[in-house]
């Protein structure tokens, strides 16, 4: 099995730190209310949003539960600006 492209990887990073971005928007809490929800500090969670952040499997799902989502949800492919359902 061979691994994907190093940009697949980074496009991964940049998609869920964007569906991070919007979910909150949409929620109306700041990055410092989502990283009380989430106990992670709020200078990550922008560094998250803005995929520069190589995040760990346990800090997504940390911030999926704080806003409302299932990881795969925010993982999935070509999801319209990562809104989903809730």
């Amino acid at each position: 099995m061979s691994k994907p492209p190093p940009s697949q990887v980074l496009i991964a990073r940049i998609r869920f730190g964007q569906v991070v971005r919007e979910r909150r928007s949409a929620l109306g809490i700041s990055q410092e209310e989502l990283a009380d929800r989430s106990a992670l500090h709020r200078t990550y969670i922008g560094q998250v949003e803005r995929g520069e952040r190589n995040i760990s499997v346990d800090n997504m799902e940390r911030l999926a539960g704080a806003v409302g989502m299932e990881l795969w949800e925010m993982l999935k492919p070509g999801h319209p600006k990562g809104m989903c359902s809730q």
